[in-house]
């Protein structure tokens, strides 16, 4: 999994007890899959421009242990499946000297006019070249 998305967590993100509010890391998630896009070559814009898009189906996370204000993100993703339509990312975050503060998964559909539609084969290629070990094929 490679690392994509820092942060530091600022007062705003945290709740009463102090540590980040739960919600907070599906938005840390959303930034690492947007960091990541643009690290293989395909920002939103580029995206768009290709007249499809990228459709959250389902978020998984499980909370590991605490993060507080001010505490350094480090934030890693990497596509575990690409299916016809679908793509499926793992995710974790984790303090920059300590341990994971929450991972999971989030899958998405690619859409074009409102359907779905087939994952572009160009943008399945630039991810099996970005990463270190490809998705599995479907």
């Amino acid at each position: 999994m490679q690392d994509v998305w820092n942060t530091t967590v600022r007062f705003a993100e945290t709740d009463a007890q102090g540590i980040v509010f739960y919600g907070n890391y599906v938005t840390y998630q959303d930034e690492t899959f947007s960091q990541y896009l643009r690290e293989i070559g395909y920002p939103w814009t580029d995206i768009e421009q290709a007249d499809w898009d990228i459709h959250v189906v389902n978020v998984d996370i499980d909370y590991r242990a605490p993060a507080a204000f001010s505490d350094e993100l480090v934030c890693g993703i990497r596509a575990d499946a690409i299916e016809e339509s679908s793509l499926t990312f793992e995710w974790v975050c984790r303090q920059r000297d300590g341990p994971t503060c929450a991972e999971g998964s989030v899958t998405h559909v690619a859409v074009s006019d409102g359907e779905p539609t087939t994952v572009p084969e160009a943008f399945r290629e630039a991810v099996v070249a970005y990463q270190d070990k490809p998705p599995e094929p479907v």
